[in-house]
């Protein structure tokens, strides 16, 4: 198989409990014509988690409430995994067109966490008007919106 190289174009910046990304200087072109869209998708390295064991992790025990007793690491959201790519949809707050960087609600990585690729979310694209999910996470909130109250901490077992 054919290895691939990826450069981050960026990094996750938390501060005073403000969510940022901050392009590299070279990328801040790339800007261009986001205006308008609400969210992004946030392609993102889970570096925290780049390292031999959970690069070949492939099973879990267990991870949320209610899940059956082992899952395969693709049934799961979890940063151990084979490639430690992450993908999240952010909302927009206000992007800085000329420092390259945009402030977001939220998302679910560290500060300097390297960020890989920013796409405008389009419903026409990204949106399931209808998902099937398993019995086990069916009570989970149906949109970004609704998840930001849910009470997630009862339904990790970390």
């Amino acid at each position: 198989m054919r290895n691939f190289q990826v450069n981050p174009i960026g990094k996750i910046r938390v501060e005073s409990g403000e969510t940022f990304i901050e392009l590299a200087s070279e990328y801040i072109p790339a800007l261009q014509s986001l205006d308008g869209f609400s969210h992004l998708n946030v392609i993102w390295w889970f570096s925290d988690f780049d390292n031999e064991e959970a690069r070949n992790t492939l099973e879990t025990l267990m991870p949320y409430k209610n899940a059956p007793d082992v899952m395969g690491i693709f049934a799961t959201r979890s940063p151990v995994r084979p490639n430690p790519i992450a993908l999240t949809a952010v909302q927009v707050i206000e992007i800085d067109y000329d420092s390259g960087v945009i402030q977001i609600a939220y998302i679910d990585a560290n500060d300097n966490t390297p960020v890989l690729d920013i796409k405008p979310y389009t419903p026409s694209l990204d949106r399931v008007e209808a998902p099937g999910v398993p019995e086990w996470c069916s009570h989970w909130p149906k949109s970004l919106e609704q998840s930001a109250s849910f009470e997630w901490e009862k339904e990790f077992n970390f």
